[in-house]
């Protein structure tokens, strides 16, 4: 059997001839920049992620981009991440002449640490430097654990963009006047941004994405940020760039995103139905595979609420044997992918900077031995059970 990581034709399918009717729409109103297609999809998503507002741009990166612009990153500034992410989160910093400050992951959520966070505030308050911004990354689809990111923040003045490209629709249980209310992924920041790349739980047909934020002053600046900083036309009183979303890629969206409850509601269940399989078969614990954590999940049962506590952008196991298993799965026909081998603080285009000295174990262990297993909302219980058959497989 092959099973592949991600079967984006197995989506297509059913929707093909809606995306069709609505790019050809597109094609026959010869509005190719800008236009009320984009709008609706900006008011629909930030709708659905529980916000006032939303801009459209050109890709998830420049979504992270235009975000730090509007707050005013600049040279020599420092901004608070983690170091366990895609390269983009912190792309966008080094790209304004910022100095990104890395903070270890938690290991079970391989989200930032909220104590190492809490240390490192402290510790560069007692210096006498501030930070510009802070970044956490929702990774693999679930939300960081903002509750303590916000309540730093607010103690040192610090605003948060939060890097929801994996996690869009992803809930966090945040207590509001001392009332629990289950908030989405890219509303509790001042920003919350979003990539529309094919892979994502909502995929474009290229790259996409989009900013969120409830702030009616940010939101105008990065319209004119993405618009080459220009207000009205010709008057530029600021250096943007070209980050606008076409529309030919806001309307395949558009189709999309009203399926995307029940799409997250797939993921979960295949995330469960492995969780059971892999149980059942003696594989958890000891030094086999550790399962993904989710960790609002009892929370959210207790409640009786279904929330999108976790979307599963990917289910993720981790193995001290990830590499001879990752071959074993190749060879069997499995798919599945090593994401961030190489910690940020690692990459060699910043080695002159000599974060490569600097220590963030969790974040390297989690390097060496995360892999990622098919998760997608169209995953037959037949492949699921053949994934598990061949991990099984290696392991004896």
């Amino acid at each position: 059997m092959h099973v592949p990581l991600l079967d984006l034709k197995a989506q297509l399918h059913p929707l093909r001839d809606e995306i069709l009717a609505a790019l050809t729409e597109v094609l026959d109103s010869t509005r190719y920049i800008m236009g009320p297609r984009l709008e609706e999809l900006e008011e629909a998503v930030a709708a659905y992620a529980g916000a006032r507002h939303g801009i459209g741009v050109a890709s998830g990166t420049d979504a992270l981009l235009v975000a730090l612009m509007a707050l005013g990153v600049g040279r020599d500034d420092l901004v608070l991440t983690t170091p366990y992410t895609f390269f983009a989160t912190m792309g966008g910093v080094l790209r304004l002449g910022a100095r990104p400050v890395f903070v270890d992951i938690d290991p079970v959520t391989y989200n930032i640490d909220p104590q190492r966070l809490a240390e490192t505030m402290a510790a560069y308050a007692k210096a006498g430097k501030r930070f510009k911004a802070m970044i956490p990354v929702h990774l693999y689809g679930q939300c960081a654990d903002m509750g303590a990111v916000l309540a730093l923040a607010e103690q040192y003045g610090v605003p948060v963009v939060e890097d929801a490209a994996q996690a869009i629709g992803a809930v966090y249980p945040a207590q509001v006047s001392g009332v629990r209310q289950w908030r989405p992924a890219g509303s509790m920041g001042v920003a919350g941004c979003f990539s529309f790349f094919p892979s994502k739980n909502l995929g474009g047909l290229g790259d996409s994405g989009m900013v969120v934020t409830s702030d009616t002053e940010l939101a105008r600046r990065m319209r004119q940020l993405r618009m080459h900083g220009m207000e009205p036309k010709y008057h530029h009183s600021m250096v943007g760039g070209n980050f606008r979303m076409d529309p030919l890629q806001a309307a395949p969206l558009l189709v999309k995103l009203p399926h995307l409850p029940a799409w997250h509601q797939a993921r979960r269940r295949n995330a469960a139905r492995y969780n059971s399989l892999f149980a059942a078969a003696g594989l958890v614990g000891g030094d086999r595979i550790t399962l993904p954590a989710a960790v609002y999940e009892e929370l959210a049962r207790r409640e009786r609420a279904e929330p999108d506590f976790h979307i599963y952008n990917q289910y993720v196991i981790r193995t001290r044997e990830r590499d001879g298993l990752k071959a074993f799965l190749d060879q069997a026909g499995v798919g599945n992918e090593i994401y961030y081998p190489i910690p940020l603080h690692q990459q060699e285009c910043i080695a002159e900077f000599g974060y490569g000295a600097l220590a963030f174990p969790e974040a390297e262990r989690a390097a060496r031995e995360t892999l990622a297993l098919p998760v997608y909302p169209e995953l037959t219980e037949e492949m699921q059970q053949y994934v598990v058959d061949r991990v099984r497989a290696y392991f004896s």
